[in-house]
């Protein structure tokens, strides 16, 4: 296979594999490089990998444990974690057509795998679920983020309805659970520059141009809390969280806005407060109007 095609390799239980560059380097093995660029991965598991075949390079050739060096080359591999939670919660698909998948994501779930995530990723339980090798995310939801999320089925397709997002052509509505306060004049826009924090995972706001965007509006007031309407433009990490978090209203449950110095582990039983409600947009394949409404709910006020 020519370089820049792929690996050869099929997908597996769902996961395809997983790529990585080797740099100008004087390794004696490239055994040796992986070990070094991924201390977490033993001697051990690489050379299993290996033995299984599970290992090779751009070309479709297998990769051995004493194989030389090479620099400026692809290596395609399987990420496999030992042990991995199940999380209790279920996707349900609400859409399939020959360019689509639409689905609800539950809470705790991440959309795609990352981390000590793999298996229990949206995307993953679909491919498997669904028998579709070809299923790729359109478009992101945090993992404590619950609701809707696109996939397209095709790869021809995937960058048309990507387009979307990047263009800020389709309109995304959000629900939170968050304070009342009746001293803020709602509805309200909220503009500000995100940038990453201190702490990779988490994001702030900082002075500068504005790079996001977010319609605020209340839906219902109970008491000291309220249920609210958020409607991203822009599509920064994080966004709604932080913006909700500025304007003095932080969402219900969410581990990280505030910041505080230990960010808890989950609480399956303390959700974020946080759903992908509906999601329109013209559709760039068919050219049919699109709408689509998630059947999750936030807690009742």
């Amino acid at each position: 296979m020519g370089r820049g095609q792929n690996h050869g390799l099929p997908t597996r239980n769902g996961v395809g594999p997983s790529c990585v560059g080797l740099p100008a380097g004087n390794w004696p093995t490239i055994t040796d490089f992986l070990v070094e660029r991924f201390p977490a991965i033993t001697r051990e598991v690489w050379l299993d990998r290996m033995a299984q075949k599970l290992v090779v390079d751009e070309f479709g050739e297998r990769v051995t444990a004493l194989r030389p060096y090479p620099s400026h080359m692809r290596i395609y591999y399987y990420r496999a974690l030992e042990h991995e939670a199940r999380i209790p919660f279920e996707e349900i698909v609400l859409y399939q057509d020959d360019h689509l998948v639409v689905a609800d994501k539950p809470h705790f779930l991440p959309v795609t795998p990352s981390g000590h995530y793999l298996q229990e990723t949206l995307l993953v339980r679909l491919k498997n679920r669904l028998g579709m090798d070809t299923l790729a995310p359109i478009h992101r939801i945090d993992r404590e983020t619950a609701g809707l999320v696109l996939f397209s089925t095709q790869v021809a397709d995937r960058n048309a309805y990507q387009g979307l997002f990047r263009t800020h052509s389709i309109a995304k509505h959000y629900e939170a659970i968050a304070p009342w306060r009746d001293n803020l004049k709602l509805p309200l826009t909220r503009k500000s520059r995100i940038v990453e924090d201190d702490l990779f995972f988490r994001q702030r706001e900082v002075p500068g141009d504005a790079n996001s965007e977010t319609h605020v509006d209340v839906l219902e007031v109970r008491g000291t809390t309220a249920r609210y309407a958020l409607s991203p433009v822009t599509g920064k990490k994080h966004q709604l969280r932080v913006h909700m978090h500025a304007l003095g209203l932080p969402i219900l449950n969410d581990r990280m806005y505030p910041p505080r110095a230990d960010t808890p582990g989950d609480d399956f039983n303390l959700p974020l407060q946080l759903l992908a409600k509906s999601i329109a947009f013209i559709d760039p394949v068919t050219g049919t109007s699109r709408r689509f409404e998630s059947c999750l709910q936030l807690l009742a006020l």
